[in-house]
């Protein structure tokens, strides 16, 4: 086996695994998810004030998933693009595995939440809703209106493009730490401004970067280079 691939099983797999359990510990298991959206209630005046607030409801959350299609779009134009022209040949296993990577994580994050059974912050009792809070793997009171909002559906449309970090270790290694801030730093815009809406704990989000993240690695793994190629120079 080269010498290469524990190292970058160790970097890209089990570090955010490990930082994925100790994050949950913390907000799921001693109630880091309510300590910090008590303080987003309190800040709104006990009551969701931004739910449905220009910036929140349509920018960031309507706005922003149409974007998010946009370029996925681009991208799957690309990709079509390179198959066509012979010159561009080069790129249609990386475009491929682009377009591919961010539609699996947003559909892979959508089916997750049709079967994991979880309310959103707006719907609990704690903040205004009717509903009592339920842990991740509790049963629920009979009767209770089936929960919707774990893992992150709307932070998937930022966080799936973690994958340009792949797409650019293979194909431009020198940016694909801005790569990475791009998908991060879209999934965070998303994902706070949902927490500010009272729709998602912070939780949430993180195991949505969790699944776009595993989704991204592993087609990186099957579809671009596979885990034994040589690490790009830092």
């Amino acid at each position: 086996m080269p010498a290469a691939v524990p190292g970058f099983l160790l970097r890209h797999l089990a570090w955010p695994l490990l930082a994925l359990v100790l994050a949950t510990l913390v907000l799921r298991t001693f109630g880091g998810d309510q300590w910090l959206a008590d303080r987003l209630y309190a800040w709104e005046g006990h009551a969701w004030s931004l739910k449905s607030h220009p910036v929140t409801a349509t920018l960031i959350h309507d706005f922003g998933k149409q974007a998010s299609t946009a370029l996925w779009l681009a991208a799957a134009a690309a990709w079509l693009t390179a198959t066509i022209r012979p010159r561009l040949r080069r790129w249609r296993r990386p475009l491929g595995y682009l377009a591919l990577a961010t539609l699996t994580a947003t559909l892979l994050v959508a089916w997750t939440k049709s079967w994991t059974n979880v309310d959103c912050p707006w719907d609990l009792v704690r903040y205004g809703g009717e509903r009592p809070l339920t842990g991740l793997f509790a049963l629920r009171p009979a009767g209770l209106p089936r929960g919707i909002c774990f893992p992150a559906g709307h932070a998937s449309a930022g966080y799936a493009w973690v994958a340009l970090y792949f797409f650019l270790r293979a194909t431009r290694p020198a940016w694909r730490w801005a790569g990475l801030a791009a998908g991060l730093g879209l999934g965070a815009v998303f994902g706070i401004g949902q927490q500010l809406r009272g729709a998602h704990f912070l939780s949430h989000d993180l195991w949505t970067l969790a699944i776009c993240w595993l989704v991204a690695l592993a087609g990186y793994a099957v579809l671009v280079r596979g885990v034994t190629d040589v690490e790009p120079a830092r």
